[in-house]
């Protein structure tokens, strides 16, 4: 008589490969398999001369004035949204640090300020 766990071949069809996972990667798993079904992934948009000139205007203004701007970062499964001052650019590395954070500028797709001239 066969003993039957759930280890045993054919009895845990989603797991069967892994002996263990971590709830974090598990819930990754789900998460993107539910992303799959309303959508997908999406493609990072192509921004047009105009969309990258207002980009790099705004990421100048902040970084001279040292006032805060709005970015909207490109993701995968949906864009996510950094406001604060421009503290440093790279252009050679194509980087920007926003708020202590580094932010690679292919990942910008949108940009806005108040362009008050204070």
């Amino acid at each position: 008589m066969e003993r039957i766990n759930k280890l045993t071949e054919g009895r845990n069809l989603l797991w069967e490969s892994s002996r263990m996972i971590l709830p974090e990667h598990k819930e990754k798993i789900r998460s993107r398999r539910d992303e799959a079904r309303r959508g997908g992934r999406r493609e990072r948009p192509a921004l047009d001369e105009q969309q990258r000139e207002l980009v790099q205007a705004a990421l100048a203004w902040s970084l001279e004035r040292g006032r805060p701007i709005r970015l909207e970062l490109y993701g995968p499964y949906g864009n996510e949204t950094v406001e604060g001052v421009v503290e440093e650019a790279r252009p050679d590395r194509g980087r920007i640090r926003v708020g202590g954070r580094w932010i690679d500028a292919a990942d910008i797709v949108g940009a806005a300020y108040d362009g008050d001239g204070g």
